[in-house]
């Protein structure tokens, strides 16, 4: 990581920079904060004269290394300090709920609307709504892009910011020139590297965020960091890792509820940690319970799905979506329960 003297390098000062980085056939990516920028060092080897030729420009402060594969998303990174607003939310620190249907029916717009204003009553700080949904059967609904006028409609009347699901290039495209505030990686494509890039690189400068979910087949806590490393060392800084649930199963849940990687997670990276309980555990029923549980566990945010009638909703809706009621209960009991959390660390942090 090269550190300037001051918060960005000119636009000759990069240009030196860059030169000498390339006699050594590395690459500079520029990561933009909100206070200063930050400039990564991209490729696998960086000598000590290629560190030396940087650091002796005058304006450079100098140069930090980091001893892990993920070096932009390390806590050790000069991006530590970043922060990410969700709403009038700003992570890591406060703390966020995202709320709202798994799959906007576009034959049924009235039905988001009520859901959105309900959310945004109980408590939340960002509207989600899937307009495409990746589906096991070709055969079941799949979304429809009509849904994102949906989706940025009720943006405008609630004054939410909006998050939504891109699977492939083009939906991302789409998405970031309508101006979502979100996009979000699911689960299937956590592991498709090529969209995380490219959802990195046309994010870059824009503020969008992106909400990265933990893929159900990855192993070790590092393999779901550096997933999130493809889209920072594209430029674009403002990423949520979103613990999900993985596979096998467990009995009677949808799957295996994973929010113990918090802890984890918040030790080795400086990225807000947004738990999502309601597919984690796949029923209305149990996700206030494992939504509370991942408060305990130090999450930064929840993203849960809520539905004004549920059973009439299409998806996953049905069987977890949550009513708005019972939302704002459980955005009650978190909120109290996270700032309890946070007294409890910095005590453990001081002794």
């Amino acid at each position: 990581m090269i550190i300037p003297l001051l918060p960005r390098l000119t636009d000759a000062e990069l240009k030196e920079v860059t030169e000498i980085a390339a006699e050594f056939g590395v690459g500079i990516q520029t990561i933009h904060g909100a206070q200063r920028s930050i400039y990564a060092l991209m490729g696998d080897e960086t000598t000590q004269e290629l560190i030396n030729r940087i650091e002796g420009l005058p304006y450079i402060d100098r140069i930090d290394r980091v001893q892990v594969p993920y070096k932009l998303m390390a806590r050790e990174s000069s991006l530590a300090q970043h922060q990410i607003t969700v709403g009038s939310r700003v992570l890591p620190g406060d703390f966020a709920v995202i709320a709202g249907h798994c799959t906007i029916d576009p034959n049924n717009r009235n039905f988001f609307l009520e859901t959105a204003h309900a959310v945004k009553a109980a408590g939340a700080d960002m509207l989600r709504g899937g307009v495409w949904k990746p589906r096991t059967s070709p055969h079941s609904f799949q979304g429809d892009a009509k849904s994102l006028d949906i989706l940025l409609e009720a943006r405008e009347v609630t004054g939410l910011p909006v998050n939504t699901e891109v699977m492939d290039f083009e939906q991302a495209r789409i998405c970031v020139d309508a101006g979502v505030d979100s996009l979000q990686i699911g689960a299937r494509s956590a592991l498709n590297y090529r969209l995380l890039q490219e959802v990195g690189r046309i994010t870059k400068g824009t503020g969008t965020r992106v909400l990265l979910k933990r893929s159900m087949h990855m192993g070790p806590i590092s393999e779901f960091i550096l997933a999130g490393e493809y889209i920072v060392a594209q430029g674009n800084p403002n990423i949520m890792l979103c613990p999900r649930g993985t596979v096998p199963g467990m009995d009677g849940y949808r799957n295996h509820p994973d929010e113990c990687i918090t802890p984890l997670l918040k030790e080795k990276t400086w990225a807000p940690v947004i738990v999502d309980p309601s597919h984690s555990v796949g029923k209305a029923v149990y996700v206030p319970h494992a939504a509370i549980a991942a408060v305990a566990y130090g999450a930064d945010g929840l993203v849960i799905e809520t539905h004004c009638q549920p059973k009439r909703g299409v998806g996953d809706d049905p069987k977890q979506a949550i009513t708005p009621d019972v939302l704002a209960q459980v955005i009650k009991e978190a909120r109290g329960l996270h700032t309890r959390m946070k007294s409890m660390t910095k005590t453990l942090q001081a002794a």
